[in-house]
């Protein structure tokens, strides 16, 4: 086990199997030393956790947890094209979408729940820029959506 899934395990997470892409993607290419991730949603056991937008139907710290959520799926997609994610030199970029009431304004908030897991699982490789996003819809009517970057050892 990496040491990345060994302190995501003491935090009481497991990194799950690669969701099933819902279109025609991949998870995850390499690009030299660049791997990046197609958009995740917050699928668990192959099911959609919670639908609708957030500020209405969907609190922003059930968002929050979502987004966690999306990281791990994220994680998932770079493992599959990597074999270990203890080869992650740095997270570059993080996007999270957040499909929003009109008036709801707190994305930031919300993809905090995949930067900080980010920040937890890798520590200062962790550390990324970032761009939340409010919108009208994700797929499958999905809160939050989370894509990664990551740049990877030789």
């Amino acid at each position: 086990m990496s040491k990345v899934e060994s302190r995501l395990a003491e935090l009481g997470l497991t990194l799950p199997e690669v969701a099933k892409p819902v279109a025609a993607y991949v998870p995850a290419v390499r690009n030299g030393d660049q791997v990046l991730t197609s958009g995740q949603l917050p699928v668990v056991g192959g099911v959609l956790k919670q639908t609708g937008k957030v500020g209405a139907e969907v609190t922003a710290e059930e968002a929050k947890a979502l987004a966690e959520v999306c990281a791990l799926n994220a994680l998932a997609a770079v493992k599959s094209v990597i074999g270990d994610l203890d080869l992650i030199d740095q997270v570059v970029k993080v996007v999270g979408f957040v499909a929003s009431a009109p008036d709801f304004t707190g994305q930031p908030a919300v993809i905090n729940g995949a930067s900080e897991l980010l920040g937890k699982a890798l520590g200062e490789a962790g550390v990324h820029a970032r761009s939340a996003v409010g919108v009208a819809v994700l797929p499958m009517d999905a809160p939050v959506e989370v894509e990664i970057q990551v740049r990877v050892k030789a």
